[in-house]
């Protein structure tokens, strides 16, 4: 079976930071669960994948085709959505359902209408207008509703209220019910990635420090609470 993403050795070198040997794997129907702290290396992994930049070195293929040589061919088959997104502040969404149906032949409206329902949005409301989490909203409802084989999310839940990131990750869950659709979801909270994810892979400076699947970590995760009494809480801290 063709993987959604497939990563083998890939670097890439910048000034002051660099990527190192990465690998990485997502089959088609699970969610992989991208994560490390701001400046890890998140963002640049995704930019490559998405053809964005050309790796030093290093085998990168998505969906089947070599990137950055198939971005032109792959991209109607992949949706990407980043937390600094931006629509045309001064259209309104109807405006940018129209844009994105004249230009992608899978796109489904009437998913498209049940989305903007889902998440409560109005369609003759100027993008300008729209609060961040209706932005991100906004965002990810065009992407989904052109039925993209990959989907790459980029910290999507990033400065969103619980109410937002709530509503968004629940969507995810919903859209792999269609076990040929594939998820990468980057992000620093480790909490949404743990709800949705089949697989986890952590990054840290460049270098993926872990990866396996969900069920393996959660089984190596131990929480250790300390009890003692408030007049000693701080006595020998510098000891410990």
């Amino acid at each position: 079976m063709t993987k959604s993403i497939l990563m083998r050795g890939v670097a890439k070198t910048f000034r002051f930071f660099k990527l190192r040997d990465i690998d990485l794997d997502l089959e088609p129907g699970q969610i992989l669960g991208f994560v490390g702290p701001n400046g890890a290396g998140k963002s640049t992994t995704i930019r490559i994948l998405i053809g964005a930049l050309a790796a030093d070195h290093g085998e990168v293929q998505v969906l089947g085709g070599t990137m950055p040589d198939n971005q032109v061919k792959l991209k109607s088959e992949i949706g990407f959505v980043s937390h600094d997104m931006r629509l045309f502040g001064h259209a309104t969404l109807s405006w940018h359902m129209r844009f994105m149906a004249s230009i992608y032949p899978r796109w489904d409206e009437s998913y498209a209408q049940a989305l903007v329902r889902r998440f409560g949005l109005n369609l003759e409301q100027r993008v300008t207008h729209l609060s961040h989490g209706e932005n991100m909203k906004a965002v990810l409802m065009l992407a989904l509703a052109r039925r993209p084989r990959l989907l790459i999310l980029d910290e999507p839940t990033s400065g969103l209220d619980p109410v937002a990131r709530h509503e968004i990750v629940s969507e995810l869950m919903e859209v792999m019910r269609d076990d040929e659709r594939s998820i990468l979801f980057s992000s620093h909270n480790t909490v949404d990635v743990e709800r949705i994810s089949d697989r986890i892979a952590f990054i840290d400076r460049g270098q993926m420090v872990a990866f396996s699947y969900r069920d393996d970590f959660l089984d190596r995760w131990k929480r250790v609470q300390l009890q003692v009494d408030a007049q000693d809480a701080l006595e020998d801290v510098d000891n410990c």
